[in-house]
């Protein structure tokens, strides 16, 4: 069932209106008498883990955590002049 509501009615009514539309309406909401606002459900979406997408794509060297002795010899240095 579509649900026409205006702004203000939306304002006050927000939880109602998301009850509404999860059981299945669709609530229009209106202002100066014209849709500016569609509120439906949202379908099923299925959400990513943060490097879920990533997967077959990243290579992790084998002395990934071994001293970068580049970073060692500078800081050695900076430490020698200060």
């Amino acid at each position: 069932m579509i649900r026409p509501v205006t702004l203000n009615e939306a304002q006050i009514q927000l939880r109602v209106l998301i009850e509404a539309v999860k059981s299945g309406d669709t609530v229009i909401i209106v202002q100066n008498d014209q849709p500016v606002v569609q509120l439906t459900a949202v379908s099923n979406v299925k959400r990513h883990t943060r490097f879920e997408n990533t997967a077959g794509q990243v290579i992790i060297a084998d002395d990934f955590d071994a001293p970068c002795l580049t970073l060692l010899s500078t800081r050695r240095e900076f430490a020698a002049r200060h």
